[in-house]
């Protein structure tokens, strides 16, 4: 049939990739696609492995185009230095910040990593910023993402000193929420709080439920990680 590649025909596939990348390219440049921009951007880094080249296409999308998905993986560049970039953990919080504001499949990761490099405060001139890290921890809960509830939680068990006070009640509230997503530390904590009445009261059986939920938990975790090294 017309149209169908021959994957065991060597010539055949670099000629297909090849045009790939002419199509995404004009996607990008030409016709001004930002999706397009992104899928040539994943084609230099996954198919062509230049990561110089694709950490230029990300920084084009992700400035001029605002797109989302560009900007989360242009932070990621900026993190550890890929792709030619000069490592600054500033520049990557940017990046993560317009992630996340702007939407799209990547933001509840990007709006974590902004909490991430608030709460750790070296992105930061004043250091760590507890109420953005509790903003933004507290958007990409609200998306499901569980460790962002997990460390909204343990923010605020512990408090801040730059004026985040401790907030028993709601750091239960979040481990619950972590645990209903799957996270094993945040039944734990859970599970701990109802046992010892921090932030409620004391509840032996909501306890031992959470505690056996992170026992089963870990459980599939290490059976995971035993079926991954086969």
């Amino acid at each position: 049939m017309a149209g169908l590649i021959n994957f065991e025909d060597e010539n055949e596939v670099k000629q297909f990739l090849d045009n790939l990348g002419v199509e995404y390219s004009f996607q990008c440049y030409k016709e001004k696609q930002p999706e397009g921009c992104q899928r040539l951007a994943d084609y230099l880094e996954g198919v062509k492995k230049n990561y110089e080249s694709t950490a230029k296409v990300l920084k084009h999308n992700c400035e001029t185009n605002g797109h989302g998905e560009s900007c989360y993986k242009l932070g990621a560049y900026y993190i550890s230095g890929k792709g030619g970039l000069t490592q600054c953990l500033q520049t990557a919080y940017s990046c993560f910040m317009r992630s996340c504001n702007a939407g799209g499949k990547k933001s509840r990761d990007a709006c974590h990593n902004v909490g991430l490099l608030a709460h750790d405060g070296r992105a930061m001139e004043g250091g760590t910023d507890a109420a953005i890290a509790r903003q933004y921890y507290e958007k990409a809960c609200a998306e499901g993402f569980a460790p962002s509830c997990f460390n909204l939680s343990a923010l605020l068990i512990k408090g801040n000193a730059t004026g985040l006070a401790p907030d028993m009640p709601m750091a239960l509230k979040y481990a619950d929420r972590a645990c209903e997503l799957g996270h094993v530390w945040g039944c734990a904590n859970a599970s701990r709080m109802y046992k010892l009445g921090d932030g409620t009261e004391k509840d032996e059986k909501k306890a031992e439920e959470l505690k056996n939920r992170a026992r089963e938990l870990h459980g599939i975790e290490k059976e995971q990680q035993l079926k991954f090294g086969e």
